[in-house]
């Protein structure tokens, strides 16, 4: 649905007007429109676009989804897919949206699919700064952007505690830790792919097409190259973190595996020795030594007590009991 369109002449928020003379209005005022959607149906991006002039090949991309981030160019039109981040924290998970940002020489169109943050304070904020608007459309494509990378800094956080829990529950014996390992790796990789490709798109991103950069432009989008590059060497460091976790938790496991096999083989010998005596004169052999000596069956059973208690005093020395 459209949530907010609106046309900014000189910074500021114009009279509105219906969408099908928004594009006529804003040549008239010499303004640029910000047209604002949630997850739109086809007929109302349809709508938009042919309002505004997208073309077929920008309007494909618009319905598609798109599992990295990207800036595509179509003439004088910039299509940006920006994914978003937000962790849950009751459910202690990651979960990505995405923004896609066309941006004209006199229109902006922000489409926000799912979950994603609403742009509606991202707005206000603007209309408070009217030098920010006079601008134009660049500089809005640049305060969503910026958004969209401040919002993966609480996921960094979020996952960063996640990961300090899990190095508690290696060491402390927690027998499901593996599965939990396996799944934040699975969000640290889809948190990857949601950042590390935008920081390439960025550096072919020009705030002015037709002359000179901006100065200022160029200063806001190394600000947001700057904060996306510490968020990406995060990401890498939560991914090498990961993997050395799960080698020590393998090792781990493998330990107390070796430990168990340990006490199992010591139980083992210990019992074995009586099995073997009691099983010698089991045979009922008729000439056996010392089989009608009176003290043979004493003698039998302290040697079994003898030799296991030897046995098992060893194996308890050398920490295998």
């Amino acid at each position: 649905m459209i949530v907010d369109s609106a046309i900014y002449v000189d910074g500021r928020r114009s009279t509105p007007c219906p969408l099908n003379e928004i594009r006529e209005t804003c040549r008239e005022r010499g303004g640029f429109a910000w047209v604002g959607l949630h997850d739109p149906d086809p007929e109302e991006l349809r709508s938009v676009a042919t309002e505004l002039g997208l073309n077929e090949g920008a309007m494909r991309d618009a319905v598609r989804e798109h599992p990295r981030p990207k800036i595509e160019r179509y003439g004088d039109l910039i299509f940006v897919v920006l994914r978003t981040a937000r962790y849950v924290e009751d459910r202690e998970v990651v979960e990505f949206d995405e923004i896609h940002v066309f941006v004209g020489p006199d229109f902006v169109i922000t489409i926000r699919r799912g979950e994603t943050p609403a742009l509606g304070d991202l707005r206000l904020r603007m209309e408070g700064e009217p030098e920010t608007l006079r601008q134009g459309p660049m500089a809005v494509l640049y305060a969503v952007m910026d958004l969209v990378v401040s919002d993966y800094g609480p996921v960094v956080e979020g996952l960063e505690n996640d990961i300090d829990e899990i190095e508690s529950e290696v060491f402390g014996d927690n027998p499901g830790v593996s599965r939990r390992i396996y799944e934040l790796s699975r969000e640290v990789i889809q948190f990857h792919r949601a950042t590390q490709p935008l920081t390439a798109a960025l550096k072919h991103l020009n705030a002015n097409e037709s002359g000179e950069p901006d100065l200022e432009f160029q200063r806001h989008l190394r600000g947001i190259q700057d904060h996306l590059l510490r968020t990406t060497e995060q990401i890498e460091g939560f991914r090498e973190l990961l993997s050395n976790i799960l080698s020590v938790n393998l090792t781990m496991v493998s330990v107390r595996q070796n430990e168990q096999v340990q006490k199992v083989s010591s139980w083992a010998a210990i019992l074995i020795v009586p099995t073997i005596i009691a099983g010698i004169y089991g045979m009922n052999f008729e000439y056996m030594p010392e089989l009608s000596w009176i003290f043979g069956y004493p003698l039998s059973l302290l040697l079994m007590l003898a030799v296991s208690s030897l046995l098992y005093l060893r194996f308890k020395r050398s920490g295998w009991l």
